[in-house]
């Protein structure tokens, strides 16, 4: 199966078709969370409890449940410290580091454009509201 907009590479699945797993995938990764985290753990392993302080607004519960489902994507590992309390760590595999560029400059790009994105909002609801 050809991707669209390319002749000369196959691919075994096709993120135009509604019924392809890969449609999960696009959506665990258009997640403000999972980007956020993503981004975060570029710099290397960090703990659950750093992770939330870092990625601020983000929730115990959401947070926990973002790196679940990272996790089973095969995206991060969880390491699990016997220290008193436990500590728990979490960190890219191979296949998350392969994200890490992509998420940055997903991540960053409204960092670095946001007033463009702002003026914009401004004179589109100027012209509606005209």
């Amino acid at each position: 199966m050809e991707t669209a907009g390319s002749t000369s590479m196959t691919y075994p699945y096709d993120v135009f078709d509604d019924r392809c797993p890969t449609r999960m995938m696009l959506d665990r990764l258009a997640d403000k969370w999972a980007l956020l985290v993503l981004d975060r753990l570029d710099g290397g392993p960090v703990r659950f409890n750093r992770l939330r302080r870092d990625v601020r607004g983000i929730s115990q519960k959401v947070l926990s449940q973002t790196l679940k489902r990272l996790e089973r994507d095969g995206l991060v590992d969880r390491t699990v410290h016997p220290t008193v309390p436990v500590s728990v760590e979490y960190a890219l595999t191979p296949l998350g580091r392969t994200l890490t560029e992509t998420v940055a400059a997903f991540a960053h790009w409204a960092e670095r454009n946001m007033d463009a994105v702002l003026t914009a909002q401004a004179a589109y609801d100027a012209a509606a509201a005209g």
